[in-house]
């Protein structure tokens, strides 16, 4: 079974954006759902990821974490499926999708907990400050149809996770920008199946909750 692809998720995660990512690939995998308040922090799931989160991935002996290593590799892993950039493509590809993971992430998460950077110490965080995020994300979505120009591939799905929950959660401002880039990105066969699976795997988890 070392050929085998295996994701460990749960479906009220950041998981869901791998979700999309191996949807998008088409390739076969084993899904194992982890719950929050039980197996995540358990033996065998810290031997895969000793921070005990989700998602990950195993795949031919080879364990990957963290959403946007895992869209890279498994669009580098799976190259016929024309997600990982060309050439030309690769400086905007991993310019915006390291972006979304570095400063997207880290400001909306310290906004969401209630934080304020002080404004004389906004040149200590990578992020600066909130609007300085949100102005640079939308020139990201603006100067091309997608991220890395003008065909979709890896980082619109971890980009266009980040603003599909920012404006479904409020975590980002309501910009035209965004919304017409979300347009382009979530109207995709592999995004649909992903949050259909994902929507399933939430309500078995939910009955089951209920059932004990």
């Amino acid at each position: 079974m070392t050929e085998e692809l295996v994701f460990y998720t749960n479906p009220m995660s950041r998981g869901r954006i791998a979700r999309w990512m191996l949807e998008e690939t088409g390739v076969p995998y084993r899904t194992e759902i982890k719950t929050f308040d039980g197996t995540i922090k358990g033996t065998d799931y810290l031997s895969v990821n000793p921070m005990g989160k989700v998602p990950a991935i195993s795949h031919r002996g080879t364990i990957v974490t963290e959403c946007a290593a895992i869209c890279a590799y498994l669009a580098d892993t799976f190259p016929e499926k024309e997600l990982a950039p060309r050439p030309k493509e690769r400086g905007s590809y991993y310019r915006w999708m390291f972006f979304a993971a570095g400063p997207l992430e880290s400001v909306v998460t310290i906004r969401m907990l209630g934080f304020v950077t002080p404004a004389d110490k906004a040149r200590s965080v990578g992020y600066g400050s909130f609007g300085n995020v949100m102005d640079t994300l939308e020139k990201a979505v603006t100067d091309n149809p997608y991220i890395a120009g003008d065909r979709f591939t890896a980082a619109d799905v971890y980009v266009g996770s980040h603003i599909g929950w920012g404006l479904n959660f409020g975590s980002l401002e309501q910009r035209p920008a965004f919304a017409d880039y979300l347009g382009r990105v979530a109207n995709r066969d592999a995004y649909q199946r992903a949050n259909a699976l994902d929507d399933e795997a939430m309500q078995d988890m939910q009955l089951k909750a209920h059932s004990h």
